[in-house]
């Protein structure tokens, strides 16, 4: 991998002593010396575990059976139902299938042929599908099978004739052809991230046109681009916004889409299994996040980051972060290891005296915290998957894939990581004082997300020699692009409501097989609930009814019109204040879609409501305080 990263010399002059150099260079591009960082933090790294390592266990990775993968991935797509004892009960299973683009079936497809061929192998005696009985039962009503080698056009019967952006009816953009047509018929330039059309469909037809040199990941440019999302009519959608049982399905669309995507492009997609190890059950260091917020949440109810690292970061910041060299000049060793026994000891206990804790120390203890983690902050199942994001052929393709890993990890590793991407870029906000440009920083960063003692000292050391530069550049993307990587993409949300919207239908079906009485009984009071709708019986055609409970004007009907915004309804309750009611600020309350094809999301105020009323009719419209 030598020659893909071409350094550049231009931008760093060493000093007469060699060891330190002007790092107040160009912010983007990869220099030679900048590696130097990514050494010295390892040494760093190695002195402190040399001192510290009295309880080093290994996290043992296990070497998967044939199959076993394949089956493990079946489970986390919630796809298990296909196959297995349980196997009888797969019509969620069947709603969930019927939702799939052409790139993302022939995912599961592939993973179901191998867990099949494993099985019968195994001679286990369970029910076995075939996989294209799973698809057919799936595409009977359509007449089609999808086998992979045909495109299955899963586009829904609200959709045949409405235009691209929604003006009729009800639009999900989930097929093939028309995504095609949407690629070409949407003007967008190399630095623009196409939310609309699944990220493997799109580098599909890249494989199949001839732009597919556009914008490579390595090569001689390492200026990173300056990507942006096109603003979308409905809304932005970010990590946080919906419910947890959409975000559920958000999880299982994810994993299917990036296999999908990994699939296309003709990478290996693996995730990794940790067999579960014996760690400390109370402390700071060394403590699972579960555990620790576990902890934490007795003391400060509802938090969602470790107590000890947001001290942490909030100590550095208290000084100045101007100070030179910050987050690159390690703390002195034997000090470091002296305050982490006394945080263990009186961090909760509240005798903690962080006066005599040093800016330098605060930034290696934070380090610490990060690397002593019992499994890696990016998780050990996919720890890989991020480092093997390097690999992708394009730079938009490696961004898209970081979007699908950040929305994999579990909501503690999560929440957690986004702290630290917005605490290190306030760091580099400073670069003009502290020299700490984005790459110095990537560089000192990555050993401590990406080195993981867990997987035995050995094979990590020979990796980390060839990744240093390619796990230096995801740390890099993960703080460049921090807010497009918290955005939830609006096919997978589009994806989501066109599951809800078919299990209501299901749902609908089997309640009308139900006794005539029981129908009769349901028909009447469907018919009340449909009387007492706002949307429905006492609210014009074009005109929504928004509750605001919280709001001292708790109800309003407004007209909508081309350019009525989320973020104008907020402001028009807000003006209306009366004395008996807690006043709440603007940023304090959000405008939230409720029910129809979505369980609940939180608007931005940026969406326009006559776009979104079209793609969610059935919605109910409230007002009120996000929860944290």
């Amino acid at each position: 991998r030598s020659g893909q990263y071409t350094m550049n010399h231009d931008h760093s002059k060493k000093i007469s002593d060699g060891a330190s150099f002007d790092r107040s260079g160009s912010q983007d591009s990869l220099d030679e010396l900048s590696l130097d960082d990514y050494w010295k933090e390892l040494e760093n790294i190695h002195e402190t575990r040399g001192n510290n390592h009295e309880e080093g266990v290994a996290l043992v990775v296990k070497e998967p059976d044939e199959g076993e993968l394949e089956e493990e991935w079946l489970k986390e797509a919630g796809l298990s139902n296909l196959f297995g004892e349980s196997s009888g009960d797969s019509q969620e299973s069947m709603v969930f299938l019927s939702t799939l683009t052409r790139t993302q079936k022939a995912a599961v497809e592939k993973r179901i042929e191998t867990v099949t061929q494993t099985l019968r192998k195994k001679n286990k005696q369970h029910q076995i599908p075939d996989v294209r009985d799973i698809f057919r039962l799936q595409n009977d009503s359509k007449g089609k099978v999808c086998d992979g080698s045909e495109p299955s056009n899963v586009r829904t019967s609200e959709s045949k004739n409405e235009t691209h952006n929604g003006k009729k009816g009800t639009k999900f953009n989930l097929g093939t052809d028309e995504q095609k047509n949407l690629l070409e018929d949407i003007p967008s330039s190399d630095t623009d991230i196409n939310l609309e059309i699944p990220f493997a469909e799109q580098a599909a037809n890249l494989k199949d046109s001839s732009v597919g040199n556009m914008c490579k990941g390595g090569g001689g440019d390492t200026l990173l681009p300056n990507f942006r999302l096109p603003k979308d009519k409905t809304g932005t959608t970010k990590i946080g916004d919906l419910a947890p049982q959409d975000m559920k399905k958000v999880y299982s669309l994810a994993l299917i889409e990036l296999t999908a995507l990994y699939d296309v492009l003709g990478t290996e997609f693996k995730q990794q299994k940790a067999v579960k190890i014996k760690t400390k059950d109370s402390g700071l260091f060394g403590v699972p996040l579960s555990i620790l917020l576990e902890q934490d949440q007795k003391k400060v109810p509802g938090t969602k980051i470790p107590l000890i690292f947001q001290k942490l970061i909030g100590k550095i910041e208290e000084t100045t972060l101007e100070t030179e060299g910050l987050l690159r000049i390690p703390g002195v060793a034997t000090r470091v290891k002296n305050l982490c026994q006394e945080l263990e000891a009186k961090f909760y206990e509240g005798t903690f005296n962080w006066e005599n804790v040093k800016q330098h120390d605060a930034a290696s203890l934070l380090k610490l915290f990060i690397r002593e983690l019992p499994q890696p902050l990016l998780t050990v199942e996919y720890l890989k998957a991020f480092q093997d994001v390097q690999n992708l052929p394009t730079r938009k393709q490696q961004l898209q894939a970081l979007n699908l890993l950040v929305l994999l990890l579990p909501e503690a590793n999560r929440d957690t990581l986004k702290v630290l991407l917005e605490f290190l870029q306030r760091v580099i906000d400073h670069r003009d004082k502290n020299k700490m440009t984005l790459n110095n920083v990537a560089m000192v960063m990555a050993p401590n997300l990406f080195t993981f003692h867990g997987f035995g000292s050995k094979t990590i050391e020979q990796s980390e020699f060839v990744m240093a530069a390619g796990t230096a550049n995801v740390m890099r993307f993960m703080i460049q692009y921090q807010k497009l990587l918290w955005t939830i993409p609006k096919f997978i949300v589009d994806q989501v409501r066109k599951q809800n919207t078919e299990r209501q239908k299901k749902e609908k079906k089997d309640k009308a097989m139900k006794k005539l009485l029981k129908k009769m009984a349901y028909d009447r009071e469907k018919h009340e609930k449909q009387e007492k709708t706002p949307n429905d019986t006492d609210v014009p055609q074009g005109v929504i009814r928004v509750q605001a409970p919280h709001l001292s004007k708790v109800s309003m009907a407004l007209q909508l019109t081309e350019e009525l915004k989320a973020g104008d309804i907020v402001a028009r309750f807000l003006s209306k204040k009366s004395g008996n009611v807690q006043t709440l600020n603007k940023e304090e309350v959000f405008l939230y879609e409720i029910g129809g094809n979505i369980g609940e999301r939180c608007l931005d105020c940026d969406t326009y409501m006559k776009d979104l009323y079209q793609l969610n009719p059935n919605a109910e419209w409230v007002i009120k305080p996000k929860q944290t």
